[in-house]
């Protein structure tokens, strides 16, 4: 029997192991093949000779400087006078908002909140540690769990939405390369000037000015914003 639901199909990416590289943590140090998924074939080649080049001096070095996943959510006052009380409040209730994350998840924790006060709008981000996960599914039960407290504790306040684009989630914005989403590494690497030349085909002087003129002012002019 013929139906209307539309068939599902797939789109089958080109991918292959490239590496391996080698890296170092804080404690650590391995050598890996990472997977690269990519239409732009050539990357192979490209990202397969830097990572043989790491192979062939100290390697990278990595350090974990924070982690956290965010949602945000949106609430309205009357007047921008009420968001504004009703996030002064809020900040001295980061223990009571903790016992409600706390009663749904064993794993979310509560650690930091930003606010936006937008004439009468309150679009406050919310910011947990996800134990092993990502968190995305979890910080938005969280969040929504921790709305429903607000909403009751705060009569003058109404729900907008339970996410209010301030996460900020799948979009390029400078909010979370400010204030963090996901995982904050620094990775690091000193490449020797012969091994730059003959691996590379290049001199340190070239990669810094190109880095300064491409990377740098031409991102500006672009107006890219920080990741």
């Amino acid at each position: 029997m013929a139906t209307n639901s539309p068939k599902v199909t797939q789109a089958p990416v080109p991918m292959r192991f490239v590496g391996p590289l080698k890296i170092q943590g804080q404690g650590w140090e391995d050598k890996v093949s990472v997977p690269l998924a990519t239409y732009e074939t050539p990357l192979w080649h490209s990202v397969g000779r830097g990572a043989r080049v790491s192979v062939l001096c100290d390697g990278i070095k990595t350090t974990l400087v924070d982690e956290r996943m965010s949602r945000s959510i949106l609430l309205e006052a009357q007047t921008a006078s009420e968001a504004l009380s009703a996030w002064q409040a809020l900040q001295n209730s980061q223990t009571q908002m903790q016992e409600v994350v706390s009663q749904h998840s064993r794993f979310a924790k509560l650690v930091d909140m930003h606010a936006q006060i937008v004439g009468n709008l309150l679009y406050l981000r919310l910011e947990f540690t996800t134990g092993d996960a990502s968190g995305h599914n979890m910080v938005t039960q969280a969040a929504d769990n921790i709305m429903n407290w607000v909403l009751a504790a705060h009569p003058q306040l109404t729900y907008c939405s339970i996410s209010a684009n301030y996460c900020s989630d799948k979009k390029a914005t400078a909010v979370n390369g400010i204030l963090g989403r996901g995982k904050y590494v620094v990775a690091e690497i000193t490449i020797p000037r012969a091994l730059c030349e003959r691996r590379l085909l290049t001199t340190p002087e070239k990669v810094v000015d190109l880095n300064i003129k491409k990377n740098l002012i031409g991102t500006l002019m672009a107006g890219g914003v920080r990741s």
